[in-house]
């Protein structure tokens, strides 16, 4: 069984805190900036599965008073790479984003919450396509979006 990753050693240490969710969800997105634009809160950590939630404000809605499709897209881009970077061994593999299938089923005119999850554990290869689902659910707790990104894992080459 592989050691805990460092996010999740982070993950862990600011559970302890008061507003624990706010600061870790804060250093990602000062890590990741672009994700700030829809100020995710992730509210669950292991390895094998993330979620996280958008608050239904203006900042991220359409023309039509919905959340936008794009901020649909970043919040499951956000779960997807904080799973896999919780999850792919830090000393052996690395890992970038590669592509990514979505599906708008619905409307989002509630908070929503975002979910990523893959089998765990599991043998990592080189130069491997991990396919990640992700769902997002309105607070009907309905499936409105899906999406499988594509992960490109590979093994660190020692360099000198």
């Amino acid at each position: 069984m592989n050691k805990q990753s460092a996010l999740l050693k982070i993950w862990s240490k600011c559970q302890l805190l008061p507003l624990g969710h706010w600061l870790f969800s804060k250093a990602v997105c000062f890590k990741a900036p672009y994700f700030g634009s829809i100020k995710p809160t992730i509210v669950e950590l292991r390895a094998g599965s993330c979620s996280a939630v958008v608050k239904n404000r203006r900042r991220v809605h359409n023309h039509i008073g919905t959340i936008h499709a794009i901020a649909q897209c970043n919040l499951a881009e956000l779960c997807a790479g904080v799973m896999v970077d919780a999850s792919v061994p830090a000393s052996t593999h690395r890992w970038i984003p590669k592509g990514m299938t979505v599906q708008y089923l619905a409307k989002v005119d509630t908070d929503v919450k975002a979910v990523a999850e893959i089998d765990m554990p599991r043998q990592w290869q080189n130069k491997e396509d991990l396919i990640v689902p992700v769902k997002l659910y309105n607070d009907r707790n309905e499936l409105v979006f899906t999406a499988d990104i594509t992960m490109y894992i590979t093994e660190k080459t020692l360099t000198r």
